[in-house]
């Protein structure tokens, strides 16, 4: 009888040890990918801030307990605060930024929070902390990461590679740089140079394909293109002197009858200035390969 038991006994330890051992992997393979998330304290009375290495583009709050809005000058700073007084329960936010990287947050309401102000960057160094990376439909499969490389890279090695796209006029100088495409997107180099002592300040630029002989009384044959990003906005070129800007387009062709032109206008003022690219031109894009880039 004593050998039954023991039998019994000893099957059902081998039992109960593969039942735990499974239990314990399959724990191991839903932990696998977890995204820890940041602690933050928010607070009724005072809003906190929470400064981001890329802009944001996405915002998600857990629950009606927090408001959050992105300032309005700096669209890397998010505003965040309690919306009622002394909640108890936890909440959560989920941030994505402009390069891909998603960043999750468990909130806590405290009267008196340690810190008022939150530097993501700092926060990820500190912990070597890798955010996964999100793709987003507009630029394929890759990721904004990626793209963020690319034109940083084509910004910083500053080469170029096409040297008979430019207008000149009024003291001012626009000409492309640069043409490159990579998976897809085009990346136009684009250079602006104030040769005067008066500033140079852009309302705004303009990407259209147009036919070359178009009729004046005809606009519905413009194709306006909106660029999908774009790395060093530029504002305003101050006197005697040039500034850079990378843009980021889908990947097309024209026919030999039309022309992509690139315009640039001065706010209240006159000194427009206007590329003229030709099919001819597109079809000669660098790859990115041929840039120092490591992938």
């Amino acid at each position: 009888m004593n050998i039954h038991n023991n039998f019994f006994k000893t099957l059902l330890l081998i039992i109960i040890t593969a039942i735990t051992a499974h239990a314990q992997d399959r724990i191991a393979k839903l932990s696998f990918g977890k995204i820890d998330p940041y602690f933050l304290e928010v607070t009724y009375d005072k809003t906190s801030h929470l400064i981001f290495p890329q802009p944001i583009r996405y915002v998600d709050l857990g629950s009606d307990y927090l408001i959050a809005s992105k300032a309005e000058d700096a669209s890397n700073v998010l505003r965040l605060k309690a919306a009622i007084k002394d909640f108890e329960d936890e909440t959560n936010i989920s941030v994505i930024t402009e390069d891909g990287s998603f960043y999750s947050f468990d909130v806590l309401y405290n009267h008196y929070p340690e810190s008022m102000t939150y530097d993501i960057q700092t926060m990820n160094n500190e912990v070597e902390r890798q955010n996964n990376q999100i793709l987003f439909e507009e630029y394929g499969n890759s990721s904004p990461a990626l793209i963020q490389l690319l034109l940083q890279t084509i910004y910083k090695e500053n080469k170029r590679i096409v040297k008979h796209i430019a207008s000149k006029s009024f003291g001012i100088q626009f000409s492309l740089k640069g043409l490159y495409i990579h998976n897809g997107k085009y990346y136009f180099h684009t250079e602006l140079k104030n040769e005067t002592n008066i500033p140079f300040e852009i309302d705004f630029i303009n990407f259209k394909i147009l036919d070359k002989k178009i009729a004046k009384r005809t606009v519905v044959q413009e194709k306006s293109i909106i660029p999908l990003r774009n790395y060093n906005s530029l504002v305003e070129i101050c006197g005697t002197s040039s500034e850079r800007e990378v843009f980021l387009l889908d990947q097309f062709t024209i026919t030999d009858d039309k022309l992509l032109l690139i315009e640039i206008f001065e706010k209240n003022g006159g000194r427009h200035q206007t590329l003229r690219i030709e099919n001819s031109d597109l079809v000669k894009a660098r790859l990115i390969s041929d840039l120092h880039v490591k992938f």
